[in-house]
């Protein structure tokens, strides 16, 4: 681990770029959920380091960790007014900017990394083009890891079995509550990132559809004690930045951000995924795991496919949702 992070700094500092020389030293803000201290965080970190020892300190990158700037939803809100120069962000930050990118999160039609990175590398030229119309740059792309269905004090086995059961879905995101009324007898809450743990702690929430990795830095995974092995879908993220800020820098300094922040989403890709599995290990070795059995799988996998079909020419337009459908296949 140590050495891949030390690779990514070699890579950084050695970029084939004039070195950035000014008396009054750039900052850009940027505000991420992550703890400091995070696979995210350590890969940040890197990447701070790199820009700082590659520019001789006149441009800096400032983290706010740990979700000082807000949910995803407010760092977002930043970047547009310029409180933020950027942000790291999973779909539900994306989906503030261009609610169409989500199609890579739908239920059940990507759940290996290969189907992924297919459809995103497809698909990219339309989001890069649609996110800059909204004022962002996205600099590099990232993931979050693969979802599992997590509970406290009961196995979730088929849909099913979350029926008056207390789950959530966050605010902005259009899928879950959609889900969630196909199962019936579910009234899932909304709530925001950070209003998940109190709800684990005091039993206003007892099921998660989350990463393993993502459950274990927040926090989630240490009140859950039950894990689904299916998986249900993916989580993507990514690095975006204000694109006003960007151009605003002058060209040297914009050549390193984007040449730099296109590493760090690179790092990100691969070490979160290693790290996500690795997450899944531990929480399957500590909770009670479940395995579906085939009609079991079946029942989720309907449930997935009639979510995708009331989405489609609703809440995604037809011709995206098309392409993510032909991407995955």
């Amino acid at each position: 681990m140590r050495r891949n992070l030390l690779f990514v700094l070699a890579v950084v500092a050695s970029l084939a770029l004039p070195r950035v020389a000014r008396a009054e030293p750039v900052v850009l803000k940027i505000g991420t959920l992550a703890p400091p201290d995070s696979p995210w965080g350590q890969v940040f970190k890197v990447w701070k380091k790199g820009v700082e020892d590659r520019s001789g300190g006149s441009l800096q990158l400032q983290f706010f960790w740990n979700a000082q700037q807000g949910d995803e939803s407010a760092m977002v809100g930043k970047i547009r007014t310029g409180q933020l120069d950027g942000a790291a962000i999973t779909a539900i930050g994306l989906g503030q900017i261009y609610k169409q990118v989500l199609v890579l999160q739908l239920p059940g039609l990507y759940r290996d990394w290969s189907k992924l990175d297919n459809a995103r590398n497809s698909m990219k030229a339309t989001f890069d083009t649609e996110f800059e119309k909204q004022g962002f740059k996205v600099l590099g792309w990232g993931d979050v890891g693969r979802a599992h269905v997590m509970s406290k004090g009961f196995a979730v086995k088929t849909p099913a079995d979350m029926k008056h059961k207390n789950t959530y879905y966050i605010a902005g995101d259009p899928v879950g509550p959609v889900m969630f009324s196909l199962i019936g007898d579910v009234t899932p809450k909304q709530v925001s990132v950070t209003e998940i743990l109190p709800g684990l702690t005091n039993g206003t929430i007892n099921v998660v559809v989350a990463p393993s990795l993502a459950a274990e830095q927040l926090q989630w995974a240490a009140r859950l004690d039950n894990i689904n092995s299916a998986v249900g879908g993916v989580g993507i993220g990514a690095l975006v930045f204000s694109s006003a800020k960007i151009k605003a820098l002058p060209a040297d300094a914009q050549a390193l951000l984007l040449e730099t922040g296109k590493l760090a989403g690179d790092a990100l890709t691969t070490r979160i995924r290693r790290e996500d599995d690795a997450a899944y290990a531990r929480l399957a070795g500590r909770m009670t795991k479940y395995d579906p059995n085939p009609a079991e799988q079946a029942e989720w996998m309907k449930l997935f496919a009639d979510t995708r079909a009331k989405l489609r020419g609703t809440v995604f337009n037809a011709q995206v949702f098309d392409d993510a459908v032909k991407f995955s296949q």
